[in-house]
């Protein structure tokens, strides 16, 4: 079985090292270790010290893509170097890499396809206590969006199976960590959880500026993963809402037009008329877009299918030459 460890990379020359040095390669269960390095535009030496660390594989984007897309390609390079497990890890050196063993074993024993690190927020010292809050919150909303059970949805450091990774299809430039755990619920994919450690922040994150913005950006990217595979429910519920507030006004105008004989409040009837049809055209935007999802599905089913056959043919070719 063989196992590659996917960091992606953005001016990390300095913090490089100390990852690659962590992580085991020799693990119960798994025949061969590698690393990948995904370089997203550095415009320091992160690439060279790759290569001087002896990595085996090393991708390098031209201009920044952005986490999301680096975590797509270094998936999609990993399936294609033949990997069995791939275990996500960010190159900050945040996460233990002796963890990397618990991290991949729900998977080799079978038990699940995802497996999501969980740092325990509520013991790590350099975690503020807002900041503890927003990780809580944000894990429930998560929790509850995509029917799944980790408390800790934030977390980079991930492990997946060859199928998992064949299935998962990143759609944000934002982030990965979210859209995976949702995609995994509602895809039916099993994913566990397990506790791993942390070593002390070396810098400040580098995926958002301020904290507003990310949780900004990442309500809206729960919203539109939940809308993109829950459509009829989610529109049904904006539409049910306003098509409500519609027929509230409206019983509003009536109740003054019998008790004060029909006096006034116009307004009120013109307003009414307006929510209702907002509400209907609304809802029925929902069963629009419930018939696209089911479109959406039957392609990510192809596109599935699709990698699974280039794989074939690439080993196939491999085992030729």
């Amino acid at each position: 079985m063989k196992l590659i460890v996917q960091i992606p990379c953005l001016n990390e020359e300095e913090a490089l090292p100390l990852t690659v040095r962590d992580i085991p390669r020799i693990i119960e269960g798994i025949d061969k270790v590698e690393i990948l390095v995904i370089d997203d535009g550095s415009t320091d030496r992160t690439s060279e010290v790759a290569r001087e660390l002896g990595i085996n594989h090393v991708i390098r984007f031209s201009s920044t893509q952005g986490l999301a897309r680096a975590f797509m390609a270094g998936l999609d390079a990993s399936l294609k170097q033949g990997a069995d497990i791939i275990v996500n890890t960010d190159a900050d050196n945040q996460y233990q890499g002796e963890d990397i063993a618990a991290l991949i074993k729900p998977i080799v024993e079978g038990r699940a396809d995802i497996v999501v690190g969980n740092r325990v927020t509520d013991i790590i010292e350099h975690f503020s206590a807002a900041k503890k809050i927003l990780q809580k919150a944000g894990s429930w909303v998560v929790r509850k969006v995509s029917g799944t059970q980790i408390p800790d949805a934030t977390c980079g450091f991930r492990a997946y199976s060859r199928e998992a990774a064949l299935k998962i299809n990143v759609i944000s430039e934002f982030t990965y960590t979210l859209e995976t755990i949702i995609q995994a619920g509602k895809k039916n994919i099993a994913i566990d959880h397990v506790t791993i450690r942390t070593n002390q922040p070396l810098r400040k994150s580098r995926l958002y500026s301020n904290t507003m913005s990310y949780i900004k950006r990442s309500i809206s990217t729960i919203f539109r993963i939940y809308a993109m595979y829950e459509p009829l429910k989610t529109f049904f519920y904006i539409g049910g809402l306003v098509f409500s507030a519609g027929i509230m006004l409206s019983l509003r105008f009536l109740y003054f037009y019998f008790s004060r004989s029909g006096a006034g409040h116009v307004q009120s009837l013109i307003l009414a008329a307006i929510l209702i049809i907002i509400g209907f055209q609304i809802i029925i935007i929902g069963l629009v877009a419930d018939l696209i999802s089911g479109n959406r599905r039957l392609i990510e089913d192809n596109l599935y299918r699709l990698k699974k056959l280039e794989l074939f043919l690439s080993t196939t070719r491999g085992k030729g030459d």
